[in-house]
């Protein structure tokens, strides 16, 4: 109606303007072409223009569905197939030693005594006036069974310039070198970069070169050691205080603190790992129930709504989950629930978990939480699966309705187009019907000139009307 209405207003414009015309006015064709075409397609535009927005309003809302959903999901792994429950972890009784687990571990229970800790080899030249020049030639520095060979000259024949020498070299077999100023002169430090007995640091002045720096003239601030402990009373040594393969499957890191200790090293459950693994699957959760409330949120003050306020892919999505969080799980005839190991539902849909009855729940009955959690009919392995009905690729509900959404925003493209070129037809037409109504006009103002002339000129040269 609306339409209708404005073509009948733009035509009755356009009358008046060949009324205007015929008593010598333009008509103004440009804006009237666009006027006109404007109102016959204006609404067809503003269809898939709405539809458009529709369409990627939908997308942008499943999409932030699908993330939520597959956080959730991801959030289970370890818990839905049950694994996390045989992954070991390692504790120790005392301080100094910090052990973790990997790979071929078993559980048990250690002793562990350290002796010393390893150390790195640090030696110290004699003392140098400032910026004393040392010669020119070479010098040869070696830790362990590597060594680089540096070129002393002019230009860093200093003790600033050796140790900077030192450091930037590509052959630098791990040393570092630095400079002190002590109360008697400056001092050149040499530093192994590796600890242990068998990284020794030496350094021999070629010819040229002042003899200072050779290794008799270096002192031993830090001799290099190995670290030395027994685990089990077994002596273990190591030229790292980080030390693998002494214990299956466990490192321990060694500290000073550590040294003239005994302490036990106990390998049994991961409850940390579950703890924290159970908290990251509540808060995922959580952040589920955020997205789903609010993609389906509707305001009545304001009377707006959620993208996806009464959408039934949604709709299901968050029955099916709530249901699942609220049934018990039966195994062997006995029946587990969240609330046992600490995850409690609240009456807005989320969830609170207390970590301090899930390390309780697992000290006084280990395969309760395991039951909750088991690879058949568990919660987490039920969870998997219904999410996975919605997020997995290509063939997840998610997908293809946003494929679906997709080749609608394709087909609108091509709607676009089409009208887009329907516009241009009816330019091109309306442009040449009133460009040769205007040119009419023109000549109808040229012939009523003529005739006025020839008929109304009272007694003027040429013209028919002669006066008495």
């Amino acid at each position: 109606m609306s339409t209708t209405t404005s073509t009948s207003s733009l035509l009755q414009q356009a009358a008046q303007s060949i009324l205007s015309g015929a008593t010598k006015s333009t008509l103004d064709v440009n804006s009237l072409v666009s006027a006109l075409v404007t109102a016959k397609t204006a609404a067809q535009a503003q269809t898939i223009a709405t539809q458009q927005s529709s369409d990627n309003t939908t997308l942008s809302a499943i999409g932030q569905m699908k993330s939520a959903l597959t956080a959730l999901q991801n959030s289970l792994k370890g818990l839905s197939d049950g694994s996390i429950f045989s992954q070991l972890g390692a504790t120790m009784s005392g301080t100094g030693i910090t052990a973790t687990t990997s790979t071929g571990v078993s559980a048990g229970s250690y002793s562990v005594s350290v002796q010393q800790i390893a150390t790195a080899n640090q030696i110290s030249s004699g003392a140098y006036a400032s910026n004393a020049t040392l010669g020119t030639g070479t010098v040869t520095i070696g830790v362990g069974t590597g060594s680089m060979t540096v070129n002393v000259d002019s230009t860093n024949n200093t003790l600033a310039g050796l140790a900077a020498a030192i450091n930037a070299s590509t052959s630098n077999p791990g040393v570092s070198a630095s400079v002190v100023t002590a109360a008697n002169g400056q001092h050149l430090v040499l530093t192994s970069t590796q600890t242990g007995a068998a990284n020794t640091v030496s350094i021999s002045a070629g010819a040229g070169v002042d003899t200072g720096l050779n290794t008799a003239s270096f002192a031993q601030v830090t001799t290099g050691q190995d670290a030395k402990l027994t685990i089990s009373g077994n002596a273990v040594t190591s030229a790292s205080n980080t030390v693998t393969g002494a214990l299956s499957g466990v490192t321990l890191s060694l500290t000073s603190a550590s040294v003239g200790t005994t302490q036990t090293l106990s390998v049994a459950t991961d409850t940390t790992a579950i703890s924290n693994a159970v908290q990251g699957f509540a808060n995922a959760y959580n952040a589920w129930i955020s997205t789903e409330k609010s993609l389906s949120s509707y305001d009545s003050s304001t009377t707006s709504a959620g993208p996806l306020l009464g959408d039934a892919m949604l709709n299901t999505a968050v029955n099916g989950i709530a249901s699942i969080m609220a049934s018990g799980i039966s195994v062997g005839g006995t029946t587990y629930s969240l609330a046992q190991i600490g995850m409690n539902l609240n009456n807005d849909g989320t969830v609170t978990f207390d970590s301090s009855q899930l390390q309780s729940t697992m000290a006084s009955s280990p395969t309760m939480v395991q039951n909750v959690f088991n690879g058949t009919n568990g919660i987490g392995e039920q969870l998997n699966a219904f999410i996975d009905s919605y997020t997995k690729s290509s063939i997840g509900q998610i997908d293809q309705r946003s494929a679906s959404l997709n080749s609608d925003l394709t087909s609108l493209t091509q709607q676009q187009s089409t009208l887009a070129a329907y516009q241009q037809t009816l330019t091109d037409q309306y442009n040449a019907q009133f460009t040769a109504l205007n040119d009419l006009m023109s000549q109808m103002q040229s012939n009523t000139t003529y005739l006025n002339q020839l008929f109304g000129g009272n007694g003027s040269a040429g013209t028919l009307n002669k006066s008495a």
